[in-house]
Parts: C-alpha cells; structure tokens; sequence
C-alpha cells in the first residue's frame, strides 16, 4: 500500500486451529475510517453475525491502532480493544495508554484480530514475524501483574508489552478488564471476559520495526509544535501536576460529585479524595504513557493504617468517585487498595463500584438482606466491607457471583424492585458525571454506542469557561443557551460536534491532550497533521472528516441496531430524569431527555421514532453494504 503511518498489514490468530494468517490493510479503509476503532468497526460489524453470544468463540476481539501510533506526535501510544461486549451484548469497545499500540506497529501490524476459543490456556507471542500461541497452565489464576511480569521474565525482554486479564477475566465477570503495563486498564464494557472466554490469557507484544510518515520534516515540525502547545496549556500542566484528582474539586464545586450512589452531588468529605489533599501525603512518583510530557499518571504509597504498604498507581477520578464518594467513603487508602484490587484481578473499577452501590443502597432501601447477600450487612462508608466484596466479585464467590453480572444482570436477578437503582444505560454503568447539573452529559450518556459513555461526547464548554471559543464555533447569539448547563437547547449540536471530533481522536487513536484544548479545535490540527503522516490528501479536509465521524458513528448504531437496540433504549437512569438534584447548584433539577433527542437525531440523520439511520443517512455515508 502507499499511504505512509500504516503497517499494510492485520495479523488473524484462531484460537481454536492454533493459526495465524496476514491480510493487507485494504487502502479503502483509510479514507473511510482513518483507523483506530473504525477499522475494528468494520471488521466486527461483517464479521460477527447477529445475536452472537459475547462469551461465545464465534465473538472476536480486535486490538487496534491508527496511523500516528508509535510516531512523535504527543500521546500517541494509545490502544483500543473492540468486541461485541459481554457486560451489555452491544458493541464494546475500550480504549488504554501504555506502550502496548506502538509495540504492535513496532512488530509489523496495524491490528490484530482474535478469533475462535483455545482448548487450554495459552498467551499469543508476537515478536515481529516470530508468531507463537504458548501454554498459559502455569499462569491460569494469576495476577495481572504476575502475569505481566511472568511472560517478561521468562523471554528475557522487560521490554515486551502485555496485556494480561487476571482472575476476573478468566471468571468471566462481565465488566473485567485487560491491564496494560500493569495499571493501564482497558477497563470497560468486559473486554477482559472476552479473552476469559477464550482460554487467553495475555497478548505479549515485541517489535523491532519504525513506522514512517510521508512527510517527515513537515511531521516533525508539527509534532513539536503540538508538544510546545501541551506544555504551555495551563490546563495540561495542571493535569500534569494533580491527574485528574483535579476534577474532584471542579466536580464538588458545581454539584456534580456523585454521592451515594448519585443521589446527591455535593459530597462531605470530598476533599480528602482531591489532588490537594492526596499527593503531598501519599504520591511518590509520575508516571506517563508512551510519547507523553505530562506524567498525569501517580504512584502512590500508603504508609500506615489498615492498608499499610500498599504501592499502586491510581485512581483516577473515576476511580476516586466509585469506590470514594459514590459509596460514601472519605479515605484515599481505602480507594488506592480498591484501585490495586480491581487492577490485579482485571476489572473496570467504575462497573465495580457502581454496581457495589446499587447493591448497598438496594439493602439500605431494605429490598434485600443478609439472605441474599451471603450473610455481609451493607452500608454506606463501610471500607472493610467493599474491599470485601471487590475481592468476592473477582473471584465469582457468593454474593460476588450476583454481582460480577453486573448491576443490570443483578438487578434482574435480585428484583424487588431494585431495578430503579441499578443506574445503566444498555447496561453499561453510568461514571462519574450527572446531567441534572450537566444537560449534555445526561445526552451523551443516553446516546453513547457502548452505554453510559463520558468518554465519546463530553462537552466541557459549558462547564470550563471556554465562553469566546463557544461564540466564535457557533455564534455569539447561542453562547448564552450554550454555557448554560441547566437548559437542553443547543446541547444536541455541542454534543454532536463533540463526539465527532472524539471519533477522529479515537482513530488516530490519540490522548486527550495530544493537541489543542478544547476538544472543538480538534478537527482543525487533526486535518493539518493527517496529509503529512499519511500523504492521504483526502484527509486534510476539517469536512471529510466529519463525514468519516459520522460513519463511524453511525456504523456503530447500526451495529447495535442489529441487537434490538432503538429510541426506547436511549434512556436515563429515573434517578436523572425524576428525581430532582437534592442539593448544591443544581438543586432541584432534572433532566428532559426527549427535546435533546429530536434535535440530536436530526443532527445525525436518525430517524426520530426509532432512533434508526435512515436510508437518505445511510446512502450519504457510503454504508449501503452494512444494510
């Protein structure tokens, strides 16, 4: 193939036959997808029929990358893993930092995809064109991170990249996750059950190769520039200084900190969960990803207490809020451990805690007990028993077998009417953002392919001050409906215009911070940096890639739209929509779902009663095969 930031080359592994096959990168895929998700899209969409158990070994797992991967463009080093998803029976997809996507381009392969199911445990070996599928019996029950280092150790190469699942995933908890370098989870929608499902263990990765750019000189330059701009962003250094413990702050402030789960957004003991109070008391170390200068990942230590020794990287903001104020919990100890636990048995800490909080506020609301709860009382800010019960999910023990469903699963098992505080969308957990106090989250999560979803569409201009930025995108005359965050007018097209610029992002497929802030210039750098790293002119063009946005987007829907899912399913936890905020500056309101559907929808080209792409859309997007 011509085009320049591509390996030409999607390496197939078959579990089940123990083979391994090449297949050319089809050039079409470039300007119809860019890369990233978007050809794990394809691939998943003409490849996994209907009604495919997630679990089953007819489901397929794609490991992709895109065409900056592996170069010096700032934050290029990330990775996605698509698979139609065990924990919701949609599309899934989640995406990880780490040095595991640049190792892959290193080894020769733009994706991998895996198929069929093992008879035993096994890890696949990629070392360039050195292609293994070895025993896992020895590893089977592991840790991640014995995993990780296991594989390293006996190869002799601390430079392999792993992605391993630990007990979690081999047990099939439909949220387990696949950790990346240890503490970089490819955490959400039960990525790590796939490969469970499998008999695989891990994907180590070794590659001697370089990726090339058509225009190096040209490249260089930008990527140096876009290197000066991140670390001149004060929003960045900030980030870089605090992680993104600096949104538990931001979050209190606005009324947006989840608490109990969600039934409140303002939270008592916030600032023992903020970067103020954590890091001159408990980080030792930064940390970053491949090709990043800002480091905003944290090693943390905690030196006495019930969690004494306990060294681990993380949380996150997410992190902080699941398993902190989401369960009423004020100790950073206690979410560090739950960080390590959730790390270590390979699950996504957000499902974990969420659905840990439907089940206390289920028994504290009095619609279960210790008969269904294997004998543990359950309470609000009660560390010894969630450590407890992270452990027991992991491992599928008693009431942690209910649980490591899911809280929708669980709820459907447990009934009683535990239905209303089991907080999803199709089945994904909702994170750490409400829409009373942020119309276009509550939007976002409603719409989002893979569920709840904050990380595909979500609109900080209303809520950081970007005031001059909103008029000049679209116009002075809306900027005051626009940074409102209680009304639903405009917040379809912020959403909209957000969520294609995170689809091109997740192409590339790129860190947050890897170019200009706020995400609404995106489009801009990305139309100027694609020509010089793929020569593709095509794709210099801000309006093409909003149709290849759009594609993306829409293919997904149509993905989901195979698995039964319509307008009906575009939904908000009752909790968001009836239940007016409680307190803080969002007190008293809540979210109309409805008016921000009909104008999203319009946007997208989707019919308004079934929420459907409709032929006029699907045509206009070259997606007539997928019909």
């Amino acid at each position: 193939m011509s085009s320049k930031g591509y390996m030409g080359r999607i390496l197939r592994v078959n579990l089940s036959d123990g083979t391994f096959h090449i297949d050319p990168l089809p050039s079409e895929w470039i300007k119809e997808y860019i890369g990233g998700d978007g050809f794990a899209a394809h691939v998943l969409y003409t490849e996994v029929k209907a009604g495919t158990d997630p679990l089953s070994e007819n489901n397929k797992l794609m490991v992709s990358t895109g065409p900056i991967t592996g170069t010096l463009w700032p934050m290029s080093g990330r990775t996605v893993f698509v698979s139609k998803a065990p924990l919701t029976g949609i599309w899934g997809e989640s995406h990880v930092g780490g040095f595991l996507g640049p190792e892959l381009k290193y080894a020769g392969y733009d994706m991998l995809v895996v198929e069929g199911k093992s008879e035993e445990p096994v890890y696949i070996l990629i070392q360039d064109s050195d292609l293994q599928i070895i025993s896992a019996d020895d590893l089977w029950g592991s840790t991640t991170d014995h995993t990780t280092v296991s594989i390293q150790k006996k190869h002799h190469d601390p430079d392999i990249q792993v992605a391993a699942i630990g007990p979690a995933g081999e047990n099939r908890v439909r949220f387990a996750s696949i950790m990346i370098n240890h503490a970089r989870a490819a955490g959400r929608t039960g990525m790590g059950a796939v490969m469970g499902s499998k008999n695989l263990k891990a994907i180590a990765i070794r590659g001697t190769g370089a990726v090339e750019v058509a225009d190096h000189e040209g490249f260089v330059e930008l990527a140096k520039d876009a290197h000066r701009r991140v670390r001149e962003n004060p929003q960045a250094k900030e980030m870089g200084k605090w992680g993104t413990w600096i949104l538990t702050a931001v979050k209190q402030e606005i009324g947006e900190l989840p608490t109990y789960n969600h039934k409140t957004g303002v939270f008592s003991g916030w600032e023992k969960l903020s970067g103020d109070f954590i890091r001159p008391r408990y980080t030792i170390s930064d940390r970053a990803c491949f090709g990043c200068s800002l480091g905003c990942k944290k090693v943390n230590y905690i030196p006495d207490g019930p969690f004494a020794g306990t060294l681990e990287e993380g949380p996150e903001y997410e992190g902080l809020m699941a398993i902190g104020s989401s369960l009423g919990i004020a100790d950073y100890p206690t979410t560090l451990k739950a960080n390590q636990i959730c790390n270590k048995f390979g699950m996504d800490i957000i499902s974990a805690g969420a659905t840990i909080g439907f089940a206390i506020e289920s028994f504290v609301e009095g619609l279960i007990n210790e008969n269904d709860t294997s004998g543990i009382t359950l309470k609000w800010d009660d560390s010894k028993t969630v450590i407890k019960l992270l452990k027991m999910i992991g491992r599928r023990e008693g009431f942690g077998d209910v649980l490591a469903e899911g809280s929708k699963r669980a709820a459907e098992f447990l009934g009683r009417g535990t239905e209303k505080f089991a907080l999803h969308v199709k089945g994904m957990e909702i994170s750490g953002q409400d829409g009373r106090t942020h119309r276009s989250i509550g939007l976002g999560h409603a719409t989002g392919a893979r569920g709840a979803d904050h990380l595909r569409s979500l609109v900080v201009v209303d809520q950081l001050g970007y005031e001059e930025v909103a008029a000049e995108r679209w116009g002075a005359d809306k900027l005051p409906e626009i940074i409102n965050p209680y009304t639903e007018k405009y917040k379809a097209t912020a959403v909209f215009e957000t969520e294609n610029a995170y689809a091109i992002r997740d192409t590339l497929i790129v860190c947050w911070y890897s170019v200009s802030w706020p995400p609404i210039f995106w489009m801009k750098d990305f139309a100027e940096m694609l020509p010089l790293a793929t020569g593709e002119q095509y794709l210099g063009k801000v309006e093409n890639l909003i149709t290849i946005a759009e594609r993306q987007i829409t293919l997904k829907r149509m993905f989901n739209a195979r698995e039964g899912i319509t307008r009906a399913d575009d939904r908000l936890p009752d909790r968001f929509t009836k239940e007016p905020m409680p307190e803080g500056p969002g007190k008293g309101q809540v979210v109309n779902l409805e008016p921000m559907l009909n104008d999203y929808y319009r946007l997208r080209g989707w019919d308004l009663e079934t929420g459907l792409p409709t032929k006029e859309t699907i045509k206009r997007l070259s997606l007539e095969w997928a019909l």
